[in-house]
């Protein structure tokens, strides 16, 4: 615990820094500006700019960068040629994991485990799929293991020590001891490197809505008139995307107040298209299982951190998405195919950044008025308890008298029946 607490206190960022970095956007997060405040980076953060991994960051949100510390560097490297830019690239990548991930989080860690994408998965050269780590979590000790989901693997599992720097919900920095190699990964590599494979034609998202899904001709539609679809493109040859298509059912049952929909300015209606997508490629049992409920969307990267972000939760059985004021459930999977996932969902989300105005109260009906009636009264003399008469039934007559008359009536007969007795 002391070696943790030496960690926390070496590597925790300024107070004036962080304030700093929370200010800026995703699309200008300088990982290696926020390095260069912890001198026991140095060699990390000098990797890390001198490869085109540096640029990738610059323009993602919801990412966490494992950084090594010099001394931990050099010794869990001795044995990895690091000569070649390809495979340094390679290397850093896997230490990038497609998901915020804060340090309370990791603490909540299920007992059995987690695997996270890293970077590395979108260039098509991991092993089998190999492209996530596996974390996990000590019951005992409560030490967070960052290992490749191998098994018998050779390469050295990681263990993280403290957290260095967090933009929420954009960027999250943890130190951890050990460098991570990517199983099956070409280490041996000249110093050319090994061509890249020709990138694979991007996914007609449109194409499969009006093809492969049933039922989903509006939001097909929509996303070829507005163009957003054709942004799909460099999203999937990164981190991959998750979109999330409303039926056409859905469409039908919005309520009166969003009938308006369809007549927003063609930005607008754009960006509640972007609004339906995840910058990250994630299956249905990582949607079933994820950490951090709150994700940015591809809206986020447009209007700022914070914004347009759907919170992604398991309710009875099934994966709810939730806007601030509309919840939709997944219904089916439509697509699958690392690195594009598409689901059917229930409603169309949309963003309380568009439709989030208060509804009006319910108002009282037009001259109407309502009194609360009047409370029993006790006597004071003899603790007796007295009903005040009701308005209109002996308080004030109907000629305006004050109900004396009523009263001397009662009297005067009172009287009569005495005498008669």
């Amino acid at each position: 615990m002391a070696f943790v607490a030496f960690f926390i206190s070496k590597f925790t960022l300024p107070i004036h820094l962080i304030l700093l970095s929370l200010s800026i956007s995703s699309s200008a997060l300088n990982v290696t500006e926020i390095l260069s405040a912890h001198p026991d980076l140095s060699d990390f953060a000098r990797l890390l700019s001198s490869s085109p991994v540096a640029a990738d960051l610059a323009g993602r949100s919801s990412v966490t960068l494992l950084a090594v510390p010099n001394a931990e560097l050099r010794r869990s490297s001795a044995g990895i040629p690091l000569s070649s830019a390809s495979v340094v690239a390679d290397v850093l990548r896997y230490h990038i994991l497609l998901r915020y991930l804060s340090w309370p989080e990791l603490r909540r860690l299920p007992s059995s485990g987690e695997l996270v994408t890293t970077l590395y998965q979108t260039t098509g050269r991991a092993a089998d799929g190999l492209g996530a780590v596996n974390l996990t979590i000590s019951t005992s000790t409560g030490a967070v293991t960052v290992k490749t989901p191998a098994p018998f693997s050779p390469s050295p599992n990681a263990t993280v020590l403290a957290p260095i720097a967090a933009v929420p919900y954009n960027l999250s920095i943890l130190a951890v001891d050990s460098l991570l190699v990517p199983y099956g990964a070409d280490l041996a590599a000249s110093e050319g490197g090994v061509a890249a494979p020709p990138q694979s034609e991007a996914v007609n998202v449109t194409r499969i809505l009006a093809e492969i899904g049933k039922g989903f001709n509006v939001v097909a539609s929509m996303l070829a008139a507005s163009g957003v679809a054709e942004e799909f493109g460099e999203d999937e040859r990164g981190a991959g995307i998750t979109v999330f298509a409303p039926a056409d059912a859905a469409f039908a049952g919005l309520p009166p107040a969003t009938d308006g929909l369809q007549s927003l300015p063609a930005e607008e209606k754009a960006a509640v298209l972007r609004f339906h997508v995840l910058h990250s490629y994630y299956p249905l049992g990582s949607l079933e299982s994820i950490v951090n409920p709150v994700q940015p969307t591809l809206q986020t990267e447009r209007a700022g951190a914070g914004r347009f972000t759907l919170n992604i939760t398991r309710v009875n059985g099934s994966v709810a998405i939730d806007t601030g004021i509309v919840q939709a459930t997944i219904t089916q999977t439509v697509f699958d195919e690392n690195p594009v996932a598409i689901f059917g969902v229930s409603n169309v989300l949309l963003p309380k950044e568009f439709f989030g105005s208060p509804s009006v109260a319910a108002k009282p009906a037009a001259n109407v008025e309502v009194e609360a009636p009047m409370a029993p009264v006790m006597s004071p003399e003899d603790g007796s308890v007295e009903i005040p008469p009701s308005p209109g039934l002996g308080g004030v007559g109907s000629d305006g008298s004050d109900g004396r008359r009523g009263r001397w009536t009662d009297a005067i007969i009172c009287i009569g029946l005495c005498l008669l007795v």
